[in-house]
């Protein structure tokens, strides 16, 4: 189970916000870039990137900061928010991104994820709220279920799908094994869980996450993205590594 520290940029600071509200954001470092530098010396090997303005805009007002961070880091990045077009993802890849993460346009235009799988790394992302999925930085939630969306996605030659509880994303409060354990039920894609873990009990409850299978492999979550237990010193990042060695 690989470990992706997140950073969250909002206004080209690194930032967290609770369940999606931009109202209630908190300023961890005011450089996305030495903050991406401070993970890289403590061992991670993957970054998880999401840009709050481009998730909520479409516009990628962060693509500088992103650079700067792909071309002075080592990481496997991997980058969500306001990918809906070809040319955002190009963008994206050209300045170095390893993977982009899709959302919104899973929902408004199903036919550029499957384009863009074709041609690139890509992760489709699916932001969660009582089993509907949102988009637009999750200002808007949809009237359709996250199974149906990974259903429709299974059989587009996807990296992965990141799945993100809102309503425990920022709380600490633990993840919700439920919601992943059902997406593992439900597509044959590696799943990365974000949103909830405080402690590295809960890193620990997710590594155990495993699906016994008469037919193949023992199945369990691929990756986890952990943000704000890593700024508030709840968990230490080389504890959890150690759960992706």
């Amino acid at each position: 189970m690989d470990i992706y520290p997140a950073i969250d940029i909002l206004d080209g600071r690194c930032v967290r916000l609770a369940q999606g509200d931009y109202q209630q954001e908190t300023i961890y470092n005011p450089s996305p870039l030495a903050q991406a530098v401070v993970f890289e010396e403590l061992g991670a090997d993957c970054l998880h990137i999401v840009d709050l303005d481009a998730a909520k805009t479409g516009q990628l007002k962060n693509l500088a900061v992103i650079e700067a961070i792909c071309a002075q880091t080592k990481l496997y990045i991997q980058v969500g928010g306001g990918v809906r077009s070809k040319q955002a993802a190009q963008r994206l890849t050209d300045v170095g991104v390893d993977r982009v993460v899709v959302g919104t346009a899973a929902i408004e235009n199903p036919d550029l994820v499957v384009e863009l799988a074709a041609g690139m790394s890509v992760a489709l992302g699916l932001d969660v709220r009582s089993g509907k999925v949102s988009t637009h930085g999750w200002q808007q939630t949809t009237a359709v279920g996250f199974i149906q969306l990974l259903r429709d996605f299974e059989e587009v030659p996807l990296d992965a799908v990141i799945i993100t509880d809102i309503a425990q994303d920022g709380m600490l409060s633990g993840p919700n094994l439920l919601l992943y354990r059902t997406a593992l039920e439900t597509t044959g894609l590696p799943v990365i869980a974000s949103g909830g873990v405080g402690t590295l009990a809960h890193l620990h409850q997710l590594a155990d996450l495993k699906l016994d299978s008469t037919t193949t492999d023992t199945v369990s979550l691929s990756g986890v993205i952990v943000g704000k237990a890593l700024y508030e010193g709840k968990v230490e990042l080389q504890q959890a590594l150690k759960l992706s060695k």
